[in-house]
């Protein structure tokens, strides 16, 4: 079988002692090397360098399948990036944050190396990658009625569901954000993170219960291994216990789609991170401007 899936391009790719990447056919067919981004000029841009995003990331570069195989992963760079790349355009900054303060692990086998804007981003801010904001400082210090934070964001990879969702910090700044009326942005894997609002809460105490959103379909996390992307099958899915706590999916497939429902903004895939990047752009703008 092992022979088989070598010959078809299935296999994942050993990185090490017990260490994968996605397969040469994944590869082949999934990971591009460049984006579908292009730069935006938008209307009146923001003027007010104290307007930011935070960007909670994760410090968790393997995850441990069910079968004990170890797959290489972190945050995706498109989801990450792009979206950066339009609120750059758009005149806003962002704070990088992990739980800890190590440093912000990347999907690097899946950076589309040929698009020099993506590429451009990811060296203007290796040193924020390496060297992040603690989180618990930032919510010790950071969250409060005038924070310069106009929203939180959230990028997928499959890292994205190491540890956030069981973070009380996590819970914390959900917490403010909905609040505050703060938006908050994530995509792909990344609305795994949202799970933190029902920690220690009583069942059915869920802060986004109703709320409709995109987000990378557990159907597919269940067929990824037959391709090789993941070299067994996942520990947990995180699109079920959304939906037990009262959350609605909006896609069944990753094609792109994005999903705003109030303050929250998602997206499905890699393939979204363009369109939620502007749609995102457009309605801090909108919203700094009806101030």
């Amino acid at each position: 079988m092992k022979t088989i899936r070598k010959l078809l391009g299935t296999a994942p790719t050993s990185r090490g002692v017990n260490r994968y990447a996605p397969s040469s056919l994944v590869m082949k067919l999934s990971v591009k090397r460049t984006t579908d981004y292009k730069p935006v000029r938008y209307k009146n841009r923001n003027e007010d360098q104290n307007r930011k995003i935070l960007v909670i990331g994760t410090e968790e570069g393997l995850l441990s399948m069910q079968n004990g195989k170890q797959f290489e992963t972190g945050n995706h760079p498109v989801e990450l990036f792009v979206p950066l790349l339009h609120w750059e355009q758009a005149g806003f900054g962002f704070d990088l944050a992990t739980p800890t303060g190590k440093p912000l692990q990347l999907e690097h086998w899946a950076m589309p190396e040929e698009d020099e804007d993506v590429m451009r981003i990811y060296r203007q801010n290796k040193a924020q990658l390496a060297r992040p904001l603690d989180l618990r400082d930032v919510v010790e210090s950071g969250l409060f009625e005038d924070s310069p934070y106009l929203g939180v964001f959230i990028p997928g990879g499959h890292g994205a569901i190491l540890g956030l969702p069981q973070n009380t910090d996590v819970k914390r700044v959900i917490e403010w954000a909905l609040a505050e009326d703060k938006y908050l942005v994530s995509i792909c894997h990344g609305p795994a993170a949202l799970l933190a609002a029902s920690m220690q809460e009583p069942q059915g105490n869920f802060p986004l219960k109703g709320y409709q959103l995109a987000a990378f379909p557990d159907s597919m996390d269940k067929l990824l291994p037959a391709l090789g992307y993941l070299p067994g099958k996942m520990p947990w899915l995180f699109g079920e216990k959304l939906k037990e706590r009262g959350m609605k999916i909006v896609n069944s497939t990753a094609s792109g789609k994005v999903c705003q429902d109030r303050k929250l903004l998602t997206g499905d895939s890699p393939m979204a991170a363009n369109k939620l990047g502007k749609l995102t752009a457009e309605v801090f703008l909108q919203e700094i401007h009806s101030k």
